[in-house]
């Protein structure tokens, strides 16, 4: 049986006063990255946009190698950080003075619901799944869409919710699982309707099947007007 040579284990090809220096090396790393982050400003360390979070890899990958790699000496990092501020400040400067470059760089908000129901086209662009939007709605005490007036996805990928006053929801599709899972083609009882792919609402009588005259799709799940509960 093979011994395990324990010392080349733990350390690899390098003696153990290596440990030293990376010591060293992981503690100036750690305070230039902290300048680094100072300098990009508070805008640069809150909720991140993708541009954002392309300085904060590319400032993570600065610093990496000259933590474990000797060969590679600290200059050369510094030299980098300051290359990805200064892109960073010169670029922010830019996008404050030209809509056109900021929207290019950080792209728009996009309206998911407007008016207690889906904007298809626009939630459509993004990819987003049904049930992950549906479950930051209920995370906000929402359980159908005619509680909700305006629903925006910001840059920062946030979703910014404004809601109806009470006195003013409408009906609007449910979005409890229990509820949504019930959407069918066929109607069985004379009520208000929604849509279970963009939430139209009609009244509608019993019929084997309605399609939507905005999405086209045939599933319905009885719509509800029960206000917000805080």
């Amino acid at each position: 049986m093979t011994s395990i040579d324990w010392n080349k284990f733990f350390i690899g090809e390098e003696d153990w006063e290596f440990l030293l220096e990376i010591s060293l090396r992981t503690i100036l790393m750690y305070f230039i990255i902290l300048i680094g982050l100072r300098l990009l400003g508070k805008r640069g360390v809150r909720q991140l946009s993708v541009f954002e979070l392309v300085v904060i890899i590319s400032l993570g990958s600065a610093a990496g190698d000259p933590m474990f790699y000797k060969e590679i000496g600290l200059l050369f990092p510094i030299v980098i950080f300051g290359i990805i501020v200064g892109a960073y400040r010169f670029t922010t400067y830019l996008m404050a003075k030209s809509t056109k470059i900021d929207d290019l760089v950080e792209g728009k908000c996009v309206y998911f619901i407007i008016d207690g129901e889906f904007s298809i086209k626009e939630f459509n662009k993004e990819g987003l799944a049904q049930d992950e939007f549906f479950s930051e709605l209920r995370q906000q005490s929402v359980s159908h869409l005619g509680q909700v007036e305006t629903a925006i996805l910001e840059t920062s990928g946030n979703l910014s919710i404004f809601f109806y006053p009470d006195e003013m929801v409408r009906y609007g599709l449910p979005i409890m699982p229990a509820l949504f899972d019930k959407a069918s083609e066929e109607i069985l009882e004379k009520g208000k309707y929604a849509c279970s792919h963009c939430g139209n609402i009609l009244q509608m009588n019993p019929v084997k099947s309605h399609q939507c005259d905005k999405c086209g799709h045939k599933k319905w799940v009885k719509a509800l007007n029960s206000c917000r509960v805080r």
